[in-house]
């Protein structure tokens, strides 16, 4: 038994910087609607941003369930429907569900961000992308390519610039600041990513190529957000309570507990449990293992998203808690990392 459940926690934290491995982290937990902690430890403070990577994507994903709602979007059918300059190259048949599920048949495709930014030159990248295997027949994560390919939806549903509907229609309305594609001029006080242990001397990492003022402006959906751990725990508290009902309830429901694909992933080949936009913890006992960050007594309702570097991000609709925790250490041992982040959520979890 711990006398301070939530104080072990901060603990925990602040002793990866402590003890020197991390050069800073930042974490809070919500319930409620509110915060409960919000704390940060090493070179950094409350006000310091963090880039999220593959995080941000729920918020990316937010976007569309608004679309979604509204009629206007039908996951269904093909992207080409949407984009007709996409439906080239073999992928006539790819459907806007198949490129939130991460089953779409081009995991490696690639666009600079500052191509993917410009509607023109994003166009013409994700029509040139060709298929690597048939849609719909595998899971692998598509790390950047399917958002790229979701905000161009986004922007041609909403008739504007992906970054500013995200920004004006979901963040605004939840509290939040902007989160993708911030302007160079209000880029301060954001944490340098820096390697540590085994990254430490190493070849120039993604993580230092994503912090690139250019590529945080142009706002990389896939994986560009820069953000607060007070922001990401406050959006899944949007989340699970739907303020103002921003979120059409039925969609809502849907994207937060619908599994529609259960493929397996190919590294332990555990079953992805992925909804439109988010990772379902599920019943299985293995939710540690799924790409969230979930700790040991989250709830099989919990739902979320990490990213690089064991960034953590989720809620738990039974328990009403939030947790994120944001870090700009960089390293190798991924491993580690992964252990790090299900240790501290397993304590987030049980307060």
């Amino acid at each position: 038994m711990v006398a301070d459940p939530l104080q072990f926690l901060l603990d925990a934290a602040r002793a990866d910087v402590d003890s020197g491995w991390l050069p800073a982290c930042q974490l809070a937990v919500a319930r409620h609607g509110e915060l409960i902690a919000f704390e940060t430890f090493g070179s950094a403070t409350n006000s310091t941003r963090f880039l999220a990577y593959s995080a941000t994507k729920p918020i990316v994903a937010s976007a569309a369930w608004l679309f979604i709602a509204d009629g206007s979007l039908d996951v269904s059918l093909p992207v080409a429907h949407y984009i007709p300059e996409f439906g080239v190259n073999g992928k006539e048949s790819v459907t806007v569900e198949q490129v939130m599920l991460h089953t779409s048949g081009f995991p490696n495709a690639v666009i600079k961000p500052v191509d993917g930014a410009d509607p023109a030159r994003r166009v013409e990248g994700i029509a040139a992308w060709t298929l690597e295997w048939e849609p719909g027949t595998r899971f692998e994560y598509h790390a950047t390519s399917a958002h790229w390919v979701l905000v161009e939806i986004i922007a041609r549903l909403g008739g504007g610039d992906f970054r500013d509907i995200i920004d004006q229609r979901v963040c605004a309305p939840l509290g939040l600041p902007r989160v993708l594609g911030l302007p160079l001029d209000e880029q301060d006080d954001i944490a340098a990513p820096t390697p540590v242990g085994d990254a430490v001397g190493g070849p120039t990492t993604m993580a230092e190529l994503t912090a690139r003022p250019e590529v945080i402006a142009a706002g990389v959906p896939g994986g560009g957000g820069v953000m607060t751990a007070a922001d990401l725990a406050m959006f899944y508290q949007g989340v699970m309570h739907n303020p103002g009902e921003l979120w059409d309830p039925a969609v809502l429901a849907d994207v937060t507990a619908n599994i529609r694909c259960r493929l397996a992933e190919p590294l332990f080949g555990l079953a992805v449990n992925r909804t439109l936009g988010l990772v379902v913890a599920g019943d299985d006992g293995q939710h540690i293992m799924r790409y969230a960050g979930f700790g040991e007594s989250c709830s099989p309702a919990s739902y979320g998203h990490a990213g690089m570097h064991m960034q953590v991000g989720w809620g738990d609709p039974v328990s009403g808690i939030s947790f994120a925790y944001l870090t700009n250490g960089v390293d190798a041992d991924v491993m580690r990392e992964g252990m790090r982040g299900v240790a501290l959520a397993t304590l987030a979890s049980a307060l």
